[in-house]
């Protein structure tokens, strides 16, 4: 009904802008263009065309890329453990190939072998993960079988890895004894004397948590005459209770710290270990010991399923090749671990002075990576007032602190001394300095 004023005239809403050209507006985030597609159309597709850089960026930032770690954990599980430098050319290599024969070889022949050398283990063989090396000792050792574990020893380490699990999938048949904070050789014994037998002790050094007070244990040597193999899940793979590759030999931190070699030494008759905690090098699990168990695990179907490609053993190999020589204290993580404390001083104070703000400060690092529970390692670093960690891990590269009372504290120790002047420029940044 026409009540004698003009209708509005209709307008037509905004138009989305074009989802190509909004992509190429983006193009010096730096991620290829269907990448930028992608966030374009998200951002069109909420309504919001004005967040599409925003959501690129967002989408760059999720990738994988260099941080500084100056949280002061050395073995930091979300930053990937042991940092490690591995160059290889875009070349062949000899993964499985005999070169004396021309036929074809094994991929123990190279890493495992150099491994084996080093624990002083007359075989070893190496699979993608620590918890795959479980899996497959007991799979190939076990399946259908019993496996005696302390009720002490039922540990459980980041990302769910159970060993009541672990072993469910591998078809083996969990036997507990003793109890939580007490186990005795005796417990063992009746469990090894039930009928049907048993196939493996599997003895687990329960690497990320502590037992204190009225406690027992049962140590490797006194486990290996009752019969079965005894299978020793070390984790954090301390490689020689020595520390040979280290001129002042152990730091003190280390003392209770078990050992591959030693551990062996005592009668294990496999050890099962990390590649990338303290040993330094790249993501891997490592069985050593016995050769005609190591030959099993290695015939298991499962052992193809779970071993590591060709660049994961040639770094490796490289690690190998270092305890080797005992230059293995230039490796990252030991190199890190072991600088003075004085040292770190210095280096905070040049940072101070170069970023113009903070100030120097002691503080504690951890191992961490699921090794040496309750271990503190004296560190210096650098303090800002407040909590600043999101403004720093927020800059390019990010970096990685952690809050201390009232302060903010970038730990000097897990970070590479070529990247004090980033620090310095971070600090910087988040005070306007």
């Amino acid at each position: 009904m026409n009540d004698g004023v003009a209708p509005a005239e209709a307008r037509p809403p905004d138009r989305p802008p074009s989802v190509d050209a909004l992509a190429r507006s983006l193009a010096d985030v730096g991620l290829p263009h269907p990448l930028l597609v992608d966030a374009a159309r998200a951002a069109i597709a909420a309504g919001e065309p004005e967040r599409a850089r925003a959501v690129a960026v967002g989408l760059a930032r999720s990738l994988l890329q260099p941080v500084v770690n100056a949280t002061g954990v050395l073995l930091h599980t979300n930053l990937g453990r042991a940092p490690l430098a591995h160059l290889q050319a875009a070349t062949y290599t000899n993964l499985e190939l005999d070169l004396g024969t021309g036929r074809r070889g094994s991929r123990s022949d190279h890493a495992a072998a150099l491994v084996a050398k080093a624990a002083g283990a007359p075989a070893a063989l190496v699979t993608n993960n620590g918890a795959a090396a479980v899996l497959l000792v007991l799979a190939a050792l076990a399946a259908g079988r019993d496996v005696v574990v302390s009720r002490g020893e039922l540990i459980e380490i980041g990302g769910g890895f159970r060993i009541p699990e672990v072993m469910e999938q591998s078809g083996a048949r969990l036997v507990e004894v003793g109890t939580t904070n007490r186990t005795r050789r005796s417990d063992y014994e009746r469990a090894c004397a039930a009928p049907g037998g048993v196939a493996l002790v599997l003895k687990v050094h329960r690497s990320n948590y502590r037992i204190e007070g009225f406690t027992e244990d049962v140590a490797v040597a006194d486990l290996a005459g009752l019969g079965p193999a005894v299978v020793v899940d070390l984790g954090s793979g301390l490689l020689d209770a020595a520390c040979p590759w280290l001129e002042g030999g152990p730091p003190s931190w280390l003392r209770d710290e078990p050992a591959v070699r030693q551990t062996l030494a005592a009668g294990a008759d496999l050890v099962v270990f990390s590649g990338d905690k303290l040993l330094g090098g790249p993501q891997a699990g490592i069985i050593a010991g016995r050769s005609d168990l190591v030959r099993a695990c290695a015939a298991h179907p499962l052992a193809r399923a779970l071993r590591p490609g060709g660049l994961v053993l040639g770094s490796l190999q490289d690690v190998a090749l270092a305890y080797l020589d005992r230059t293995a204290g230039a490796l990252p993580f030991w190199s890190m671990a072991t600088v003075p404390e004085a040292a770190l001083r210095a280096r905070a104070d040049a940072v101070v002075a170069d970023a113009g703000v903070g100030r120097t400060v002691g503080c504690s690092s951890l191992p961490g990576g699921g090794t040496l529970p309750g271990v503190e390692i004296p560190s210096a670093g650098v303090a800002v007032p407040g909590d600043r960690v999101d403004d720093l891990r927020h800059g390019h590269p990010a970096v990685l602190a952690r809050v201390v009372g009232d302060e903010t504290v970038l730990d000097l120790r897990t970070v590479n001394p070529a990247d004090d002047a980033i620090v310095a420029a971070a600090l910087r940044r988040i005070t306007g300095g």
